[in-house]
C-alpha cells in the first residue's frame, strides 16, 4: 500500500472541535499514512490531545501574521488549498455540513483538484467513494483517478476511535489575495440546538403535531436524548416550524444513529432526507403509512399519549 498525506479540515464551533469531525479519522488513519489536522480557528493548542489521540500525527495552524484567519470563504480557501500544497496532501477530508458544502466546493475549483460530496464510504487506498444520487434511489461508486481529492463525507457514517499519536503543532501562514467577495456582515442564527446534519438522535414531527406549539413535547424528548428536534415539509409549510428544521429532499439530509418519526406519514421526498438513519422507529396512528412500513421499531398509537410515556421513562434513565 502507498502511504499518503491525508488532511482533515477541523471545523469547530464556539471554541470546541464538533464531535462528527472525530469521526473523519477513522477513514483517514492507516499504517502507513501520514494524517495532518488542518485548524483555522486559532486554538490549535486547545486541541492537540483531542486530535492526536484520534490519530492526528501533525496539526497545521493556519493563520495570518496577526492571528487566526477571519471567516471569509475565499480566504479560507486559499489556505486550505496553499496548505494542501506545501505539505503535498493528497487527499482532504471534511463534512458535508452547511459550512463544508460552502468551504469544500471552493478549496476543489480553486486548486483544479476533483471533488466527491457527501461520500457514505471511502476507500482512500484504493481512490473508492460510494455516495448516494438520484435524492438516495442509488448508490454509486466512483473510482478517483487523480493524485489529490477532496471528499465532503457525510457525518455520522463512521464512527470515532482513538488511534494515539504525538501530534506536533505548525503554524502555516497562506499568502491571501485580493477577494472580489467582501464580507460584511455574520449574524448568528437564533437556533442553538445541534444542527440536523451532525446530530445523531433526530425526533422530527409532521402534520400529527397540529401546531407548533407542540414541538416542544418532541425538544424535551430530543434534550433527554442528546439530540435534535426535525420537522417534515408539511410543518414548515404550515408555518409552525422554520425551515432549518426540514428533513428530505428540499431540506436537510441527516444520517443520524436514531431518527424518532412522531405524526409523519412519510412521503418520498421525506425519506430521501433520512434514509441512511441507522435507526428509524415510527410513532403513527395509521398502520398503512409509508414510514411506518420502513420503521425498525413501530409503535401504532397518538403521538400524544406516547411521546409523553416516553419521555417519563427517560427522566427515569432506563
Amino acid at each position: 500500500m502507498v502511504a499518503k498525506r491525508i488532511g482533515i479540515f477541523i471545523e469547530t464551533h464556539d471554541g470546541e472541535v464538533k464531535p462528527s469531525v472525530m469521526a473523519l479519522f477513522s477513514a483517514a488513519v492507516a499504517a502507513e499514512n501520514q494524517v495532518l489536522a488542518l485548524v483555522t480557528d486559532g486554538h490549535a493548542d486547545r486541541y492537540q490531545s483531542l486530535l492526536g489521540t484520534h490519530g492526528a500525527d501533525q496539526i497545521v495552524a493556519i493563520g495570518g501574521d496577526d492571528g487566526p484567519l477571519p471567516w471569509h470563504p475565499d480566504h479560507y480557501a486559499q489556505g486550505l488549498v496553499q496548505a494542501m500544497k506545501y505539505y503535498q496532501i493528497d487527499a482532504l477530508l471534511g463534512l458535508t455540513t452547511p459550512l463544508g458544502r460552502e468551504l469544500l466546493p471552493r478549496v476543489a475549483a480553486l486548486g483544479a483538484i476533483p471533488l466527491l460530496m457527501d461520500c457514505l464510504n471511502v476507500d482512500l487506498a484504493a481512490g473508492i467513494v460510494e455516495k448516494p444520487q438520484f435524492s438516495g434511489k442509488t448508490i454509486a461508486t466512483f473510482q478517483v483517478n487523480n493524485p489529490q481529492a477532496v471528499y465532503g463525507i457525510r457525518p455520522n457514517v463512521f464512527d470515532p476511535k482513538e488511534h494515539p499519536q504525538k501530534a506536533a503543532i505548525e503554524t502555516f501562514t497562506p499568502r491571501l489575495p485580493d477577494s472580489p467577495i467582501t464580507l460584511k456582515e455574520l449574524r448568528q442564527s437564533e437556533s442553538r440546538q445541534i444542527p440536523l446534519t451532525e446530530a445523531r438522535v433526530i425526533v422530527s414531527g409532521g402534520r400529527g403535531m397540529q401546531n407548533g406549539e407542540n414541538f416542544q413535547l418532541l425538544k424535551t424528548c430530543a434534550d433527554l436524548l442528546g439530540g435534535t428536534v426535525g420537522a417534515s415539509r408539511v410543518a414548515v409549510d404550515a408555518g409552525w416550524v422554520p425551515y432549518s428544521m426540514q428533513v428530505g429532499q428540499t431540506g436537510s439530509t441527516v444520517n443520524p444513529k436514531l431518527y424518532i418519526a412522531c405524526g409523519i406519514s412519510g412521503s418520498i421526498q421525506h425519506f430521501a432526507g433520512m434514509k441512511t438513519s441507522q435507526t428509524i422507529v415510527a410513532i403513527n396512528t395509521d398502520p398503512n403509512a409509508p414510514m411506518v412500513k420502513a420503521g425498525d421499531y413501530v409503535i401504532i398509537g397518538d403521538l400524544f399519549e406516547v411521546v409523553p410515556v416516553l419521555i417519563e421513562k427517560l427522566k427515569q434513565g432506563f
